[in-house]
C-alpha cells in the first residue's frame, strides 16, 4: 500500500496545488498522461505522421484497457466523443414502435434524458420514476414489469450519489425482455464495473470523469449479440470491413463496434487515455473501488462529526465516489462560490455541495475541505 501511495502522489500533483474534489465533474490528469501528450505532441513537430502505426498501437491498448475496465470483449468497444453521442447511437439506432416505454429515472444527468424525450415524435414514451426510498431499484423493477422497450439508468446518480444495484436491474430487464442500458459515466473507473454480471445490453461513459482523462473521447459498449440491431446514422471509411483498401469498389460494415466509428480516430485523446487507464488497469478496479469507497464513508463520516446534514442517500454513503451535502441557510451557489475562493474543487449539484474523492485523494485533503466547507457554510 505504501507503494501505491508513493506512485500516486507522483502520478497527482494537483494534490500540492487544490483541494482536488471534482471528479465527478472533470478530472485532473495523472503525471503520465501529461507525459503521454507531450511525446506525441513532439513526435508530430519534429516528425509528422511518421509514427502512426505506432500511434494506432496506442490505441488498441486503450481499447483492451477499456475492455478490461468493464469485463467486455475489445470487439463490443466502440470510441466515441461522448457520452451523449453513444446514448444517442442507441436512441436512434433502434426501431420504434408508436407507444414503446423508455424507463429513465427523475434524477438523471441530461444526456439521459434529453435523448429519449426527444424520441416523442416516433411516439415513444418517457416514464420517469422516482429513486426516493430505502430501495431504489423498487420503483423501477416494478415499471419495467408493467412492460417496457428499454430501461436507461446511470450507475451513479451524478447529485445524489445513488448507487443503483444493476444486478438486480439487469436481472429483472432480462426476465420481462427489455433492453437495459446503463449510463457509467460516474462509475467506470472509481468502480468496478461488469458488463456481463449486470446483463446490460449498452454502456457508455466519457473519459474525463473517474477514468482520468481529456474531455471528447469515451467508449460505447454494445453487447455483440445487438451489434445489428442498431441502425447506423453515420458512415464514413473507418467503419467498413477494409477501412485501409480505398480503392475497393464494395464495401461491407465492419462486423464489430468498430462500425460505430465513422472517421478519423482522435489520437491526441486516445494518448492521454491510454496513460490514464493504463494506470487505473495497474491498479485494480478492485483496489481501485475499495479506495474510492474508504474515501467517501471516510469524509461522510466527518461531515457528519461536524454537524453538517447529507443529501446523499443513508444507502448510498460511501458506495460511490460521490457525497453531497446541506449548505445551511447558504445558496449552494454561493457556497461553492466561496469553496473554490479556498481552493477547494468542488460542485453544486442535488441542492448542496456535492465531493467527489478519487483514488489519489490524500485523506488530508478531505480533512482541510470539510473545515473550510463547515466554516464557509456556518454550520
Amino acid at each position: 500500500m505504501d507503494q501505491l501511495k508513493t506512485l500516486l502522489e507522483q502520478e497527482f500533483p494537483v494534490n500540492e496545488q487544490c483541494l482536488y474534489l471534482n471528479h465527478a465533474a472533470v478530472a485532473p490528469w495523472p503525471e503520465s498522461a501529461r507525459r503521454a501528450v507531450v511525446q506525441f505532441a513532439a513526435e508530430n513537430v519534429d516528425k509528422g505522421a511518421t509514427d502512426y502505426p505506432h500511434w494506432l498501437e496506442t490505441e488498441n491498448r486503450l481499447r483492451a484497457n477499456l475492455a478490461t475496465l468493464i469485463n467486455a470483449s475489445v470487439a463490443e468497444v466502440a470510441f466515441v466523443k461522448n457520452t451523449s453521442e453513444a446514448l444517442s447511437f442507441v436512441a436512434y439506432g433502434l426501431k420504434w414502435n408508436s407507444g414503446d416505454v423508455v424507463i429513465i429515472s427523475d434524477e438523471e444527468f441530461p444526456s439521459n434524458s434529453i435523448v429519449w424525450e426527444s424520441l416523442a415524435e416516433k411516439g415513444v414514451v418517457v416514464k420517469k420514476i422516482s429513486l426516493q426510498g430505502a430501495a431504489p431499484e423498487e420503483g423501477l423493477i416494478n415499471a419495467i414489469s408493467e412492460g417496457a422497450r428499454l430501461l436507461s439508468i446511470s450507475a451513479v446518480q451524478y447529485a445524489s450519489g445513488i448507487r443503483l444495484d444493476l444486478k438486480a436491474l439487469g436481472e429483472a430487464c432480462r426476465k420481462h425482455d427489455v433492453l437495459f442500458c446503463v449510463d457509467a459515466i460516474q462509475a467506470t473507473g472509481a468502480l468496478a464495473f461488469d458488463v456481463d454480471d449486470i446483463q446490460c445490453d449498452f454502456a457508455m461513459a466519457d473519459g474525463h470523469k473517474w477514468l482520468l482523462g481529456p474531455e471528447g473521447l469515451g467508449f460505447f459498449y454494445v453487447r455483440s449479440e445487438h451489434m445489428s440491431t442498431l441502425s447506423l446514422n453515420e458512415y464514413g471509411w473507418h467503419m467498413v470491413a477494409h477501412p485501409g483498401d480505398y480503392y475497393r469498389k464494395e464495401w461491407d460494415i465492419a462486423n464489430d463496434a468498430r462500425r460505430f466509428e465513422c472517421g478519423s480516430p482522435n489520437l491526441l485523446a486516445a494518448h492521454a487515455l491510454e496513460a490514464s487507464t493504463s494506470l487505473l488497469c495497474n491498479i485494480g478496479a478492485v483496489t481501485v473501488e475499495q479506495e474510492v469507497t474508504e474515501r467517501t464513508t471516510y469524509l461522510a463520516d466527518k461531515l457528519t462529526a461536524r454537524g453538517v446534514p447529507l443529501i446523499t442517500p443513508a444507502h448510498s454513503i460511501g458506495q460511490s465516489g460521490i457525497i453531497t451535502f446541506a449548505t445551511n441557510d447558504i445558496d449552494p451557489a454561493e457556497a461553492w462560490k466561496n469553496l473554490m475562493g479556498e481552493k477547494v474543487i468542488c460542485m453544486h449539484r442535488g441542492g448542496g455541495i456535492r465531493f467527489s474523492p478519487h483514488v489519489h485523494t490524500p485523506y488530508a485533503v478531505i480533512d482541510e475541505a470539510v473545515e473550510i466547507a463547515v466554516r464557509v457554510c456556518g454550520w
